[in-house]
Formats: structure tokens, C-alpha cells, sequence
């Protein structure tokens, strides 16, 4: 998703305000309201976080090394606008990451875990009962993840986090309006394959389900940037 010209620092001492800047811009991008292109003007983020701007700018260099934004050289940063191409080398990525921690996940997992998944399966049903677009984009996203999390591997679990923020750039740009990408029956199906120790099933419908949500993309519609102000109004 463009280049990374930037690395974040690594003094391991991370400012509570780049923190909390850097999970209001990634929560807003994972939830499709900041657009792909959107600019990500320092001076405008100053002024909504109440922080200076070489505390944003950190903020957002961390998210450029995550690939979720593009630092422009000499003309500041913008939400990454992800090819077709791209798009698909991230469900691709997504498929054999997936697999391999679902294999681990089918072979691991406790009855608490799979409590767990069920309780978001749940959840997901229930942010679509009550047309809340916004919490289901963050579980359909969080289904995922915890299963990389009973995995216990620390480092597929890394790497799908950014692979799943990438996704939802992609779904902002490429995703038919008012349409899905992840079905929570889909993953009602692979939580139960995954509680009868099913591994090739599991695998198999996780497989799928990643090849439909890449046929559910529209790849000529493009989604209009937004103000920032209006965006983050809710701070």
C-alpha cells in the first residue's frame, strides 16, 4: 500500500497521547469512516486531538509502517487507496495466514475459547438485529483475530491485525453499498467445525469465505472523502 519511508520510533516509551491519536485514526479506518484518500492534515489532527503536531505526526507515521496510510513526501499524508491488485494480495495474504492459524486454533482451542467465538458470533447477529454497522465491522474484524489469538501465535496474530485494517480500507473502496463483506453465519459454520475438532472443514469453509467476501467486492465504486472535523466530532 505504498511505501514506508518513515519507520516509528523504537524507544520503546510510547506517549499515552500518540497512543489514543493512533487508535482513534486506526479504529475510524477499521470502521469505514475515514475514507480511502482522505488527507490527514497534521495541522487539522492537532487541533481535534488538542496535541502537537509532532505527536500526530508519530501517530501517523506508526500507521503508515502498518500500511494503513501513505506518507507523501512533501504533501503530508493520506488514508492508503489501495490497487485491485493490492487488494487481492491482501485476501490472498489473509488465506494462507488464516489457514495456518486456524489449523493451530482447531488443535488448541478450550472449551472457553470456543465459547468465546460463539459469544461473538452472538454479538455480530445482534449489531445486524439492531443496524449497527459500525460495532459489526469491529467484530466481524475480532472474530477473526481471536482465532490468530487462541492460536497463540504472536506473530500471525500481528500480522493479521494489519492485514484485517487493510481489509477494511479495501471494503471502503471497493465494497458494494450497503452490502457485507464477512457473513456471521459463515463464522457460526467454522466455530462449529472448530468445536468438533473438524480441522479440514474448518479450514475448507475459512477458505471460502474469504474467496466470497473478495467476489462481494464492486471494484469500480469509489467512496467519497469526508472532513475530519466531522468525523472525529464525536471526540
Amino acid at each position: 500500500m505504498g511505501e514506508n519511508p518513515v519507520k516509528p520510533s523504537r524507544t520503546g516509551k510510547k506517549n499515552p497521547r500518540e497512543e489514543y491519536i493512533h487508535q482513534q485514526i486506526s479504529d475510524a479506518i477499521l470502521e469505514q469512516r475515514l475514507a480511502p484518500g482522505t488527507k490527514l492534515t497534521e495541522e487539522s489532527l492537532s487541533e481535534i486531538f488538542g496535541a502537537s503536531r509532532t505527536v500526530v505526526r508519530r501517530a501517523l507515521t506508526r500507521l503508515n509502517y502498518e500500511n494503513i496510510v501513505e506518507i507523501r513526501p512533501n504533501r503530508g499524508a493520506i488514508v492508503a487507496s489501495p490497487s485491485t491488485a493490492q487488494a487481492l494480495q491482501v485476501f490472498e495474504a489473509r488465506q494462507i495466514i488464516e489457514e495456518a492459524a486456524l489449523r493451530i486454533c482447531v488443535r488448541k482451542h478450550s472449551a472457553g475459547d470456543v465459547a468465546n467465538l460463539k459469544n461473538l458470533v452472538q454479538a455480530e447477529k445482534d449489531c445486524i438485529a439492531g443496524n449497527d454497522r459500525i460495532a459489526w465491522i469491529r467484530l466481524t474484524g475480532n472474530f477473526h483475530l481471536e482465532i490468530a489469538r487462541i492460536a497463540g501465535n504472536e506473530v500471525i496474530a500481528k500480522f493479521l491485525k494489519e492485514l484485517i485494517s487493510q481489509t477494511s480500507l479495501i471494503i471502503a473502496l471497493y465494497g458494494k453499498t450497503g452490502g457485507s463483506l464477512c457473513s456471521n453465519d459463515d463464522h457460526g459454520k467454522i466455530v462449529k467445525a472448530i468445536s468438533q475438532n473438524d480441522e479440514q472443514k474448518a479450514v475448507a469453509m475459512m477458505l471460502t469465505h474469504l474467496e466470497e467476501c473478495v467476489g462481494s467486492l464492486n471494484m469500480e465504486d469509489k467512496q467519497e472523502t469526508r472532513d475530519l472535523k466531522s468525523i472525529f466530532s464525536s471526540l
